[in-house]
């Protein structure tokens, strides 16, 4: 089965794409991956999709139009990325995360948007999407998903080994003897690009090989009181995003402070070292992968095996998932398992009770007719064409 894979992240700036092409035998998944790409969002879009998003205020009107207008794009990237393939079976969607609700220390809700029938509509083929709140009412997060990749991509390593993805939030899997846990870290590069983007620092909105923090320094009294933030000494598993960490939040920090843009996209790029290798020291991780965004920034690699000196740091392409294309191709794999009736969460992982099947089915052009289940998942093998 050919599955493809998309997602946008809560860096907003653009749509993962990636297509797998999935065997399995016996329980054990051999994943060709086929495919994969990056789409940015058109200009005007992001533009409107950063406007709404909280702490904003939005309408009920807003959130519709954006529901059709990125499901729109989700559904152009889908449409050329299986023609490249010469067509796919199914796809998954994650849609574009506008709202991830947290109270008391446990996930209550999750809004992804982006609708799927667009999808469905262009490919005729199934799309599978919703995936994350099916896991909160089985008492999860809902976050971070990854770790079921992470865990299958890790499983048999010696010692106490790690995922750590830096997309806007940085998101960690821990394996070792005692089991899993995973959790959001907290902001990599969502409170960067937010600086980016509001001081008009770079027009890509990101800072391009760190070229921004390498002119600035560390405002050192800035950092310890963002090191303060109470979500860091929450105990795992543990959710965030930008309803917390977000511009607003920044200016609250530094107001009163005469600080740079340059000295505070440095501070906050430390902010990101200096939490995710804490952890990292607190698990007794040993080998640490690192994916997303933030594992081309060359400063935050840097700092992490600076601080790290002891501990392997690699990019997850040693994993057989590319760096940049690893969300995506969970993403394959979520639907994959979903149309097979395999549950892809690992409770340790998002704190549920129990694993769950995820996600809601659009049907394609014809009738949905699903293929034998699976069992279970017991191992995975990811290769490139």
């Amino acid at each position: 089965m050919r599955v493809l894979g998309l997602l946008s992240g809560t860096s907003h700036d653009g749509i993962d794409v990636t297509v797998v092409d999935f065997e399995e035998s016996g329980g054990a998944v051999h994943g060709t991956v086929l495919h994969e790409d990056s789409v940015p969002y058109d200009p005007e879009l992001r533009s409107r999709l950063i406007a709404a998003l909280p702490p904003a205020q939005t309408t009920f009107a807003e959130v519709c139009e954006l529901d059709t207008f990125i499901g729109q794009a989700f559904a152009e990237v889908a449409a050329a990325a299986a023609a490249s393939v010469g067509g796919v079976d199914a796809v998954c969607t994650h849609g574009q995360t506008v709202y991830h609700w947290v109270e008391v220390g446990h996930a209550r809700g999750t809004l992804q948007i982006g609708q799927p029938a667009w999808i469905a509509e262009r490919l005729g083929v199934p799309v599978v999407s919703d995936v994350r709140i099916r896991d909160i009412t089985a008492g999860g997060h809902g976050a971070p998903l990854v770790s079921f990749l992470d865990e299958l991509l890790l499983r048999g390593r010696p010692g106490v080994s790690a995922a750590l993805n830096l997309g806007g939030i940085a998101n960690i899997t821990v394996v070792g003897l005692d089991g899993l846990s995973a959790y959001d870290v907290g902001p990599a590069n969502a409170l960067i690009d937010a600086v980016v983007v509001a001081e008009r620092l770079d027009d890509r909105g990101y800072d391009a090989d760190a070229a921004i923090a390498r002119s600035g320094r560390v405002d050192h009294a800035l950092l310890e009181a963002l090191l303060a933030d109470p979500y860091y000494a929450l105990p795992a598993p543990k959710s965030t995003g930008k309803e917390h960490f977000h511009l607003d939040y920044v200016r609250r920090m530094t107001e009163g402070r005469d600080i740079a843009p340059a000295d505070l996209v440095r501070t906050l790029t430390e902010l990101t070292v200096r939490t995710v290798a804490q952890d990292v020291r607190a698990a007794g991780i040993r080998f640490l992968a690192v994916s997303g965004g933030g594992c081309r920034n060359p400063l935050i690699m840097q700092g992490l095996r600076d601080a790290l000196p002891d501990v392997e740091v690699v990019l997850a392409d040693e994993l057989g998932a590319s760096a940049d294309g690893k969300e995506a191709i969970l993403f394959a794999l979520i639907g994959w398992c979903t149309l097979h009736g395999v549950p892809a969460v690992v409770p340790g992982g998002t704190g549920a009770r129990e694993a769950r099947i995820l996600g809601t089915i659009t049907p394609g052009a014809g009738p949905l007719r699903m293929p034998q289940p699976v069992g279970r998942v017991e191992s995975l093998k990811l290769t490139a064409r």
